[in-house]
């Protein structure tokens, strides 16, 4: 077995999405045995191990120990890494088939005229109703530049539409970064991949003038081992990863490899019921540590190891060789991760950036919120005294949306006490924002404001 390449990895089921079919008169069956003999998580009874296939075996390990051929393993591969040929959709599990809940940007399907809410009845002619969602995606999935023909129901609509879409290869970012109102930055990891920490660095590196950190790892569901070391060494206070428990080596504690560039102050983590493996890892070892505060709902709870065990004809064993811990040893297979923060879902984003604003307004007073205020908006500040506006900062009043980007507005003198405050764009319908007054006026005495303010607006 020592010809065998050992990959110490880390994933979920959320994101295999190829059956897997082996023929079993080509199986390394032996080899397999003696593999989950010597290093499965647990001890495997051998009339286990004298089932007459691989299959029968894998039936008995855990749902994440898979026996792969060698293009089952490349699609595995490429999930990782956020490469895939297909139409460009992301699906859940309906009643009425699989439904379609959002769009890659000018994918096959965008193009095709595919919308979010349409539900997919059939692949190729094949029903999907009623059928696990991994189905669909191995159906839909195929060949670059081959044909798929989807059958969907659209509401609204009596008669099905017949879609005919050529599959496509489809890049999705690893690492997404965005400079949020505030100068707060925003990074999303999609993946635990080979180049994660790299990418990570180089978003941090443009977010120049950021001074406090969002990290999302919502519907992440893992990757490699490494990449969660790298990942928990961007925390300052974060010096230990993760521990491990196997058969072999009992338990063991890694420490998190610690990166040059920062998350600098006291990072929010954002996670919810589909941060899996991986993101647990990071999850766990940044909360117990008091290096980040999460926000969202209980993780995935995925908490155990795979090793993928490479055979000579392309075909990968990969299988549960561990279960990982929090630095600790607080345990997170099938129990997750819990936020500090338990949070609406879809609002996890809005409510750790208003806690960052709020942060950095010490000492400023909370007028009362104004709430389904229309998307044109004009808003009065009013002052208790006679204001010289003629050294007036216009950057001392700021609108931010929640989750997103500050809105440039326009102010104008009313009268010795008022202002009026003109958004340049209309709000967005349903959003929450933040108005800020900053205490960087004078009155007509020249005696400097005291206190800023600041109040919550939703709008309508």
């Amino acid at each position: 077995m020592k010809n065998l390449k050992l990959l110490l990895f880390i994933f979920t089921l959320l994101v295999v999405c190829m059956p897997i079919v082996a023929d079993a008169s080509i199986e390394p069956i032996d080899e397999i045995r003696e593999l989950i003999r010597d290093n499965y998580v647990d001890e495997v009874q051998e009339v286990v191990l004298a089932k007459g296939s691989v299959t029968e075996i894998m039936k008995h390990l855990d749902p994440h120990s898979i026996y792969m051929n060698a293009k089952e393993y490349q699609d595995f591969i490429n999930g990782i890494e956020q490469r895939i040929v297909g139409v460009g959709v992301v699906l859940e599990e309906d009643l009425k088939g699989i439904k379609i809940t959002s769009l890659i940007p000018k994918g096959p399907a965008e193009r095709g005229d595919i919308r979010p809410g349409d539900i997919i009845t059939h692949v190729n002619g094949r029903s999907v109703v009623g059928k696990p969602v991994q189905i669909a995606i191995s159906l839909i999935s195929g060949e670059e530049n081959t044909t798929v023909t989807l059958m969907i129901t659209r509401k609204g609509q009596d008669a099905p539409l017949t879609k005919k879409l050529i599959r496509e290869e489809i890049f999705l970012p690893n690492v997404e970064s965005a400079m949020l109102g505030g100068n707060i930055g925003y990074i999303r990891l999609n993946s635990f991949a080979t180049e994660t920490s790299r990418e990570v660095e180089k978003a941090i590196r443009s977010l120049q003038g950021a001074d406090r950190w969002i990290l999302d790892l919502r519907d992440n569901g893992g990757g490699y081992i490494t990449a969660a070391q790298e990942i928990t060494g961007f925390f300052p206070d974060a010096g230990e990863a993760f521990q491990l428990r196997d058969r072999e080596y009992g338990t063991v504690n890694y420490p998190s490899i610690l990166q040059l560039k920062k998350l600098s102050g006291t990072p929010s983590v954002l996670i919810n019921e589909y941060s899996a493996s991986a993101s647990e890892m990071v999850a766990g070892s940044v909360k117990e540590q008091k290096a980040a505060i999460l926000y969202g709902q209980k993780s995935y709870g995925k908490g155990s190891m795979q090793s993928m065990f490479n055979f000579p004809d392309g075909s990968v064993l990969k299988m549960t060789t561990a279960r990982f811990y929090s630095p600790g040893g607080q345990a997170v297979d099938k129990i997750g991760v819990k936020p500090n923060k338990l949070t609406e879902k879809g609002k996890e984003l809005e409510i750790a950036h208003r806690d960052h604003l709020l942060a950095k307004l010490k000492g400023f007073r909370q007028l009362s919120d104004m709430r389904n205020v229309p998307v044109a908006k004009k808003f009065t500040v009013e002052m208790n005294m006679k204001m010289d506006w003629k050294g007036m900062e216009t950057s001392a009043i700021e609108l931010i949306e929640l989750g997103g980007e500050a809105s440039e507005v326009v102010v104008e003198v009313k009268d010795n006490k008022t202002l009026s405050v003109f958004p340049t764009k209309s709000l967005v319908s349903g959003k929450d924002y933040l108005l800020i007054i900053h205490p960087r006026w004078k009155n007509q005495q020249k005696k400097p404001v005291q206190q800023g303010v600041y109040l919550d607006i939703s709008v309508k």
